[in-house]
């Protein structure tokens, strides 16, 4: 007996079982991603400035730590003779560095205390936050007062002062001898001629190596100890650069801000075009996708906005362009995903949202005339104006389409609508037809970035004195070989990154908002989709 169907069955069943069980998995692997990715960020609390109260407790602990180092270091090279007298000598300066260092320790051990309750989920009083990060900021201006004071007090000549040794934890159950933390202890403790350089040399080693935190350390000490050192316009900025390099949430954050510290000491400083977009950068890479948090994307913009604004002249301005357009096509398109919520889900099955999809629609067609998918805002913005009987305003839209988008796939539907309106149909503009249309992700682009949670954006991972893979090549070389100044008309070496998945898109003749000349078209993008957002 011959059995057909069984034959079928078996031949050709379990590859379309197995393939229909890879895409549930896909599915089921996307939508677990950022369910968990929103549900994180729905679970922390935020502050005004956007961070989580952890970023917070992180940033406050890295600052007290770098200020208890440097305290330890200049007490144990003060070159006040120790009597051994247990009485305080109020005109010691270690006595001065002693006192902050214990305000330092009570403040760190009671940020401890309240970062363990956060992590623990306990009930506390979060206006703390706000009081602690006031005194770090105030203790952190006394330290600095402190050790620049003290600086005459720390001489090579010998001292009877011995610090008292640290007790170094061994290795391998105890077996063998660990490693000391004292390497770099008479350089950051001491003062001499020309200590600085040596200082600035070792920590640029130090955060080539990846050791960050220790890299900062001896930059710190350069700006403390030698406040009229050549060296120290370059260390500022080389601690903002550490920040940047490490790349983790916490340190981006670090890294804004010190750029931006080092802009208010030395806004006229050649750089400060660069450390202006570098302050624009740690806030992309920060970024989500359009349809999650975009309070960094807003934020990139404005810094975007100021660079070039202020930097009219300066080669980086085709890479600032690059980034305003990414950052608008993040903002734009978290536009069009609400638009698409209000006219799909609320307007079709309950007639009312119809004005909130209309304002979202227009607010792109305003702020963001270079959008890769304009000609579906376009297509929608004139179906809203249809609903309303507007059948003028809506063939505005529809002729657009039309004219500037002719290898749309709304062109045939705006056609459409525009000889049911009774319209005149455009002749396509003839430059834009050679203009390839903005491709859509394929699925397995669109899973890989919904589990990334990060915005496809072009920005640079390098700092600007020191980069991953520039030994010898960087600025701060150029610098340690000019005793700490760069030379004339010198910049960064821009190493330019692609975005992830390039996709070609139109581009029409528009320039965005403050944001200079109009950028080069046809640039390779990506456009995200949306978590579909279930119906209520």
């Amino acid at each position: 007996m011959s059995f057909p169907l069984v034959r079928g069955v078996s031949s050709r069943g379990p590859l379309r079982l197995i393939s229909l069980a890879v895409a549930l998995f896909a599915i089921a692997l996307s939508t677990a991603g950022v369910a968990s990715a929103q549900g994180a960020q729905g679970n922390k609390p935020q502050s005004q400035s956007g961070l989580t109260n952890i970023q917070r407790f992180d940033i406050m602990r890295s600052k007290l730590e770098t200020m208890r180092r440097s305290l330890d270091n200049a007490i144990a090279a003060i070159n006040s003779k120790d009597s051994g007298n247990k009485e305080k000598n109020p005109d010691d300066p270690r006595e001065r560095l002693r006192g902050l260092e214990k305000e330092v320790g009570s403040v760190l051990g009671e940020i401890n205390d309240l970062k363990s309750k956060e992590e623990r989920s306990e009930k506390y009083d979060t206006s703390k936050l706000d009081g602690l990060e006031a005194s770090v900021t105030e203790l952190n201006t006394r330290v600095e007062g402190a050790l620049q004071a003290t600086a005459a007090a720390r001489s090579e000549t010998p001292s009877d002062y011995q610090p008292k040794p640290q007790k170094v934890k061994r290795r391998l159950f105890g077996l063998l001898p660990g490693k000391s933390n004292d390497k770099y202890a008479e350089l950051t403790g001491g003062v001499a001629p020309g200590r600085d350089r040596v200082l600035f040399i070792e920590a640029a080693k130090e955060v080539r190596k990846g050791n960050h935190e220790t890299g900062r350390l001896l930059f710190t000490t350069i700006i403390t100890t030698y406040p009229d050192s050549p060296y120290l316009p370059m260390a500022k900025l080389a601690i903002a650069d550490s920040f940047y390099l490490e790349g983790t949430t916490s340190s981006l954050i670090q890294a804004g801000q010190a750029y931006q510290d080092w802009l208010t000491f030395f806004p006229t400083d050649s750089l400060t075009c660069d450390a202006m977009l570098k302050v624009a950068e740690t806030e992309m890479r920060q970024m989500g996708l359009s349809d999650r948090d975009i309070s960094h994307a807003r934020k990139a913009e404005q810094r975007l906005k100021v660079m070039l604004q202020q930097c009219l002249q300066s080669n980086l301005r085709p890479e600032a362009e690059l980034r305003m357009r990414e950052v608008q096509d993040n903002l734009a398109m978290h536009n069009l995903y609400i638009a698409r919520f209000y006219y799909d889900t609320r307007y079709k099955p309950t007639k009312r949202g119809l004005k909130g999809a209309q304002d979202r629609l227009k607010e792109i067609t305003e702020k963001y005339k270079t959008f890769c998918m304009m000609d579906e805002v376009l297509f929608r913005l004139g179906s809203t104006y249809q609903e309303e009987e507007e059948p003028d305003e809506a063939a505005k839209y529809y002729q657009q389409i039309v004219r500037d988008y002719p290898n749309s796939e709304y062109v045939e539907k705006a056609k459409d609508q525009l000889n049911i309106i009774g319209a005149a149909i455009p002749d396509p503009d003839p430059i834009k037809q050679t203009l390839p249309a903005c491709e859509k992700p394929t699925f397995m682009q669109n899973m890989m970035q919904q589990i990334s949670g990060s915005a496809n954006v072009t920005t640079n991972h390098d700092g600007i004195l020191i980069t991953r893979k520039g030994e010898g090549n960087d600025l701060i070389d150029k610098a340690i070989a000019n005793n700490g100044q760069l030379p004339q008309n010198v910049q960064p070496v821009i190493q330019r990154s692609a975005p992830r998945t390039p996709v070609n898109q139109p581009t029409p003749n528009a320039t965005p908002p403050d944001a200079g000349p109009a950028m080069t078209p046809g640039r390779p993008r990506l456009a995200q989709t949306p978590t579909p957002t279930p119906k209520p």
